[in-house]
């Protein structure tokens, strides 16, 4: 009903040019205002409807607010996002967690070092 009642307003408003130009006419002007305020009550029936709609469900218990979900803890490992990373590959720009290291160790093309990325629980506790 809000957006029907917004377009009779736009027609409404359309009447307007026609209604006030050089050689305007007043049964245009009064159709445009008519039209123009059956649109904004039509958009405050839409809204009303609505309203009470919600109540009736929220009052008959249809309607109820669910807890929100528990948020997943992320790791800071770019491969499995479960574990906090102990190293970063430089060659691959990857922060990896002990148990991603294993998969992806490889000695001959691969340089680590000690990763600066701190677990997000601990950039709670200590930022």
């Amino acid at each position: 009903m809000v957006a029907v009642g917004s377009l009779a307003m736009l027609g409404g408003l359309c009447f307007l040019p026609g209604a006030l130009g050089p050689h305007g006419e007043t049964d245009m002007l009064a159709a445009g205002a008519a039209l123009f305020s059956l649109g904004a009550l039509m958009i405050a029936a839409g809204i009303y409807v609505k309203a009470r709609a919600l109540k009736a469900a929220i009052e008959s218990g249809e309607y109820q607010k669910e807890p929100p979900a528990a948020r997943r803890s992320r790791g800071g490992c770019d491969l499995c996002g479960t574990e906090a990373p102990v190293v970063q590959c430089r060659v691959h720009q990857l922060h990896l967690c002990g148990t991603c290291l294993a998969q992806h160790y490889d000695v001959r093309s691969c340089a680590y070092i000690p990763t600066s990325r701190k677990h997000p629980a601990a950039k709670a506790r200590g930022a």
